[in-house]
């Protein structure tokens, strides 16, 4: 009975004396607004970590867009967030604002910008689109940034050469195409959901995009901007492949997340690549291997993603 009694005490004193389980991570990721790929992207990407890494808790914080979500990273009241392409690359080079510090965690996909209109529609070239209400998306959003971009090494803006419109969300803009309110979108990226719901519409859908004559006077001005192709069958009825400009949109981090908790994280979203890809097709762009080729320049990576990397044979 003895011995009993000083096993449960013995016991009792182990358990006291053990460190309890540390709670999850939670990591506060701003997106965009509702009804565009962000939105989407977000809310499968936090699915895909929670069933990979239980250890780390991503809590969805919906934002006007990039460029809300760059100063809120540099403020700290993001840990991580979703940007665009064209507004990482001006935050990056300091570009009509200071250089930022912020860090890459992960490439997510590229950004192929492109206008929609109504398959129907007689409209066929930019030229055609121009001096008609066309919408633009909302102002803090990265993809208006490219097209404005885009426009810029044609000599356009949006508020001149076009009756631009600007939304409140995100998902605003396909719904005034197939009402007739505007004749086009603009928009991007592979699997976006505004191009997604013109092309399923009744009409179906057509795509505006620079001509080859056009692509070289935009990246003559804005040589960052990249070809990019949209492969055929990407949306409904698109037969052929379309070539435009484009960027890699990327997961920044907040300059101060600790190397550790990105490390994880980078660790998380290379096992997660199948799980993300199941849940969004967009989503296989989300892989260790384009983190590591898409990166601007290696400097730019957290340097807990870059150990990560490097620890998988990604980056050298």
């Amino acid at each position: 009975m003895k011995s009993y009694w000083l096993a449960i005490i013995a016991l009792a004193a182990a358990l006291a004396g053990a460190p309890a389980q540390a709670a999850p991570d939670t990591l506060v990721l701003g997106t965009a607004t509702a009804g565009g790929g962000f939105e989407l992207y977000g809310q499968h990407l936090a699915a895909a970590l929670a069933e990979t890494d239980a250890s780390l808790k991503i809590e969805i914080r919906a934002t006007r867009g990039s460029a809300e979500n760059l100063p809120l990273l540099e403020a700290g009241k993001l840990d991580i967030g979703l940007v665009e392409g064209n507004a990482a690359h001006a935050a990056f080079e300091g570009i009509d604002r200071p250089k930022t510090a912020l860090r890459i965690v992960a490439a997510i996909y590229p950004g192929p910008g492109m206008f929609v209109a109504r398959g129907n529609s007689a409209l066929r070239t930019l030229a055609d689109l121009q001096g008609k209400p066309v919408a633009f998306g909302t102002p803090a959003s990265g993809l208006t940034k490219l097209a404005r971009e885009v426009l810029d090494g044609l000599g356009l803006t949006p508020e001149r050469d076009f009756q631009a419109v600007f939304l409140d969300k995100a998902g605003d803009g396909p719904d005034l195409v197939l009402a007739g309110k505007v004749v086009a979108l603009w928009g991007g990226g592979i699997g976006w959901p505004g191009f997604a719901k013109v092309a399923a519409g009744p009409d179906g859908a057509r795509f505006i995009v620079p001509n080859a004559d056009e692509i070289g006077r935009i990246q003559a001005k804005h040589p960052y901007l990249r070809s990019m192709v949209v492969p055929a069958g990407t949306y409904a009825g698109q037969e052929a492949p379309i070539q435009t400009v484009g960027l890699w949109s990327f997961v920044l981090a907040r300059a101060d997340l600790p190397d550790e908790v990105a490390y994880r994280l980078a660790r998380a979203l290379h096992r997660g690549e199948a799980k993300l890809a199941a849940r969004l097709a967009q989503g296989r762009y989300t892989t260790a291997a384009n983190t590591a080729s898409e990166a601007p320049r290696a400097e730019l990576l957290h340097p807990g993603t870059a150990r990560y990397l490097r620890e998988i044979g990604a980056l050298r």
